[in-house]
């Protein structure tokens, strides 16, 4: 490429790294603020959460158009065009975790109408810092083409996994023995499961970094046996 191609090339590359990087603070601000709505009862807080989501949409359909275009102009090829195929993908799964923090949010309000206090509740603040921490990581990762970092988020996951396990099973206990409560465990556990997802979803971008940082694969892992539930 001629040298005015390849300076216009870096400026799309930074402005797509730019741009995801935005959404990723976004997303991880959405996890934060989530979860302390959620700690705090705050509906109003957990409303803003639910707004600033299209934010959030919006970079991410900025991001494909960039790509698009790159792609169309620039015919980009080995490394340069792994990166470009990695931003295309990192943001749809960062779209997603938005996603998740959003239905965190909507949530909110349907705990916070209930007087009664749910012991197991204090489980998911913790679970809710893990997983927020895999976000910023990955993140990071993906800024610095970090395949060690991204490596290290993929391992956390199994945390994440087992928050979620032993969340799962206090509140299903909690709802056998209190059953007056079965409606607030009920949203609790989306809740649950939508930091689970974020962890997958952190760890999905991971493997996607480390392969646009070394051209591999990381083999698939082992997981043990966890608890599922419909998204």
């Amino acid at each position: 490429m001629a040298e005015h191609t390849i300076k216009a090339f870096d400026e799309e590359i930074d402005r797509l790294r730019g741009l995801i990087a935005e959404m990723g603070g976004r997303a991880e601000a959405a996890i934060e603020n989530a979860m302390l709505a959620l700690q705090r009862h705050d509906k109003v807080l957990a409303a803003e959460v639910v707004a600033d989501d299209r934010r959030i949409d919006a970079i991410e359909a900025e991001v494909e158009k960039l790509v698009v275009e790159v792609i169309a102009l620039r015919a980009p090829m080995a490394n340069d065009l792994r990166d470009v195929i990695a931003a295309l993908k990192i943001v749809s799964v960062v779209e997603r975790i938005g996603d998740y923090a959003k239905n965190i949010a909507k949530r909110v309000p349907l705990v916070a109408t209930n007087s009664r206090t749910v012991e197991p509740i204090s489980l998911l603040p913790s679970m809710g810092q893990v997983a927020g921490e895999m976000v910023h990581d990955v993140l990071n990762a993906y800024a610095a083409r970090d395949a060690d970092l991204a490596l290290a988020v993929v391992e956390r996951d199994t945390v994440v996994d087992d928050f979620y396990n032993s969340v799962f099973r206090t509140l299903v206990t909690y709802m056998v023995e209190n059953p007056k409560t079965i409606s607030e465990c009920a949203h609790l556990l989306f809740i649950a499961k939508n930091i689970e997802r974020i962890g997958d979803h952190s760890t999905n971008v991971a493997e996607m970094v480390y392969y646009a940082a070394t051209g591999k694969t990381l083999p698939e892992r082992e997981r043990g046996p966890d608890i599922q539930m419909e998204d």
